[in-house]
Formats: C-alpha cells, sequence, structure tokens
C-alpha cells in the first residue's frame, strides 16, 4: 500500500465552507477523488470538528493536519497552542491527526533573525510537548525564511537550531525565496512530512497608456506579475518535487492555491489533481 497521499490544503476553501459548511465542502473534496486534507481557515468549535470528524468517517478522508498557531498576537481571537493546549490535542484526537503546523511566524518578528530564533526555540519546546501526546508539530514556510544571514538562510538555521520540529515545505514559496525547491526538499530529508503544492506562473502584464507614461505605475506591474498558479500551469518541475520529496520521507503533498484569480476553487483543484495524475500519480490519490 503507497503510505504517500496528495491531498488538499483548505486555504483556498473558506468561501466554500462558509457558503456550503464543512461537511458539504468536504463532500465535495471527496467527489474531485481527495482522500486527504490539511484543516485551516476553520473556527474549530465544537460543532465543526464534530463536521470534519463526521465527514472524514463518512467519506473517508484523512484529516492530515490541522492549523495552529504558537501563540496569538495581542488582541487577536483564536486558539493557539500556548493558551489551548488541551483543546487543540483533544481535537487532534478526535480527528485522529497527529500533525500541528504553524501556517506562518508572527508578522513582529520578521526580518529580525534574533526574535525569529526565540520563537523557533519556543516552537521546539511546544514540539516536544507534543511529542509525548504522539503529534508532531511543523513549520511552514513563505519567502522570508529565505533571507541569507552570513550567507546561511533563515529556513536553515531554523534546522539546524532544532531536531523535533518539523517543516511543512511550500514549493512556490521557496521558489520565490529564490530557491530551487527540489533542493530544499533534499536538504530537508527526515524532517519534512508535509509539503505545499502549487506552481509559480509568472503572469501577463496588461499594460495601459498611463504605465507607460508612470514609470512608478510600470514598475508596480512589472515587479509584481508573479502567480499562484494550478500545477503544471507554471515553470516548477512538478514531478521532481513529487519524487524528491519521496526520497525526503514526505507522507502528504497538499495542493493550495493562495489565489485563484476569480476561478471557483473546486475547478482549480480539479485542473491540479488532472495533472498529477496526468504525470503518473493516479495512485497517490
Amino acid at each position: 500500500m503507497n503510505k504517500r497521499k496528495i491531498g488538499v490544503q483548505m486555504f483556498n476553501l473558506k468561501n466554500k465552507i462558509i457558503e456550503l459548511g464543512v461537511y458539504e465542502t468536504l463532500r465535495k473534496i471527496k467527489e474531485l477523488g481527495f482522500n486527504a486534507v490539511e484543516v485551516t481557515q476553520i473556527q474549530m468549535t465544537e460543532e465543526n470538528v464534530a463536521e470534519l470528524r463526521r465527514a472524514s468517517v463518512d467519506f473517508d478522508i484523512k484529516i492530515a493536519s490541522i492549523s495552529a498557531p504558537l501563540d496569538t498576537m495581542p488582541g487577536m481571537p483564536g486558539e493557539s497552542l500556548a493558551k489551548d493546549f488541551d483543546k487543540i490535542v483533544n481535537d487532534c484526537r478526535i480527528l485522529d491527526c497527529n500533525f500541528i503546523r504553524i501556517g506562518m511566524m508572527p508578522i513582529t518578528l520578521m526580518g529580525q533573525k534574533d526574535k525569529a530564533m526565540e520563537y523557533i526555540h519556543a516552537a521546539e519546546e511546544m514540539a516536544e510537548r507534543l511529542a509525548e501526546y504522539g503529534i508532531e508539530l511543523y513549520y511552514h514556510n513563505h519567502h522570508i525564511e529565505f533571507e541569507k544571514y552570513d550567507n546561511e538562510c533563515l529556513l536553515d538555521i531554523m534546522k539546524n537550531n532544532t531536531t523535533k520540529l518539523g517543516f511543512e515545505l511550500d514549493v512556490h514559496w521557496a521558489q520565490r525565496g529564490g530557491e530551487n525547491p527540489i533542493n530544499v526538499i533534499k536538504r530537508f530529508a527526515g524532517r519534512v512530512s508535509l509539503i505545499h503544492l502549487k506552481d509559480y506562473r509568472i503572469g501577463h502584464m496588461d499594460l495601459t497608456e498611463d504605465d507607460y507614461k508612470d514609470l512608478g505605475k510600470f514598475m508596480q506591474k512589472f515587479t509584481n506579475i508573479i502567480e499562484f498558479a494550478e500545477l503544471g500551469q507554471g515553470n516548477l518541475d512538478i514531478k521532481g518535487i513529487m519524487d524528491a520529496g519521496v526520497e525526503s520521507g514526505v507522507q502528504y503533498y497538499l495542493i493550495e492555491q493562495d489565489d485563484t484569480y476569480g476561478r471557483d476553487p473546486f475547478d482549480c483543484l480539479k485542473e491540479s489533481a488532472d495533472y498529477l495524475r496526468e504525470i503518473g500519480y493516479e495512485d497517490w490519490f
């Protein structure tokens, strides 16, 4: 039996959840052929956790991981591992889930290596605490973690100063950070069970007469044409990424698209899934 699974990261389905509810959203995910999800952008109320559990059983969908910050920003609502540890652990038990992922470091720490590392050391301590319950804690990268300090990028510094904390590598954001995602995945072998799959596309520059006349307007468009793309619609070596994941111990390949640019996210998921089937990964669904 293939232990590797292709699933859905539910970030871009948050509006569908509002429209359809948790249960019917997961039904649609199942109809598209997926059997695993990563839960995010959902308030983990007792009702929603129960609906996730009911859908996972009824549709045979594995809850691969759930999302929780290490701590919340002052004045911000929501649960955190620091404040709601027992409740979050219990949610994992109810959902038969053994991965928790941190979606991003607090914005107040970005660009500050020492503060970021204090945060990562706290995450490492939390990972050790969660391990006592059979739960693994993972940190999800964006592009900012590829800033270099003394010729070493922050993400590698994080890895090299922790042992329990895992890393959920996002291949689009790694590319945006100036790295080859395949090389990053290989460097993180043994520390990466979760990957976010999305392609990296250079969008079309739709220039107007004003853009030709105003250098500032032109540069705004010129430097902001990178898009989040359906798999196979960008320039990433998706097959190479999948195979590097096999070598590095990845268990879940989770399709995500931060922005679908007005398209129905279910249509985008289908397009990405169809592409993965076309290039030989039908058995991973």
